[in-house]
């Protein structure tokens, strides 16, 4: 597990970016921490290493947003409104989750967790999953652990 200390919105924006120059098609990164933890601002990096110039927002009401235009597709996805693995399920997020044609980031990752453990106690077979945890220290300072499973 890395962790990384970022001292502004600029500074988890570049790391975010240093992510999306290097992503690859078919990996998902899921977000955990809390309303203001600097999950969007995180992503907003991503989309500018993937390439993306356009404005990029949570998708809290649309479930997911999609953003084209860059070297890879980025499908941003907030779970927030889902409460289970099985409503997750009903609302056919698959197709992100665990083949994404492009990078998946999901917001409020441990929603879908149980989901992934219950699946044979392990991610999918050829699932690229970054598990990023986001911790508000101060109201600037955010501790960034993540790890590949």
């Amino acid at each position: 597990m890395d962790t990384f200390i970022s001292h502004s919105p600029a500074e988890t924006e570049a790391l975010g970016e240093v992510w999306g120059r290097a992503a690859q098609g078919g990996w998902v990164l899921g977000l955990q921490g809390d309303l203001g933890a600097g999950k969007t601002q995180l992503v907003k990096g991503l989309a500018r290493g993937l390439g993306f110039a356009g404005r990029v927002h949570s998708p809290t009401f649309a479930l997911v947003n999609h953003y084209r235009g860059g070297r890879l597709p980025l499908f941003h996805l907030d779970l927030y409104r889902l409460d289970t693995p099985a409503q997750i399920a009903g609302a056919g997020l698959d197709e992100y989750l665990y083949a994404p044609a492009g990078v998946a980031v999901v917001e409020w990752i441990e929603r879908w967790l149980p989901a992934l453990a219950g699946n044979a106690g392990a991610p999918a077979t050829g699932l690229r999953l970054r598990h990023v945890r986001l911790e508000t220290l101060s109201e600037t300072e955010r501790r960034i652990t993540y790890e590949d499973l």
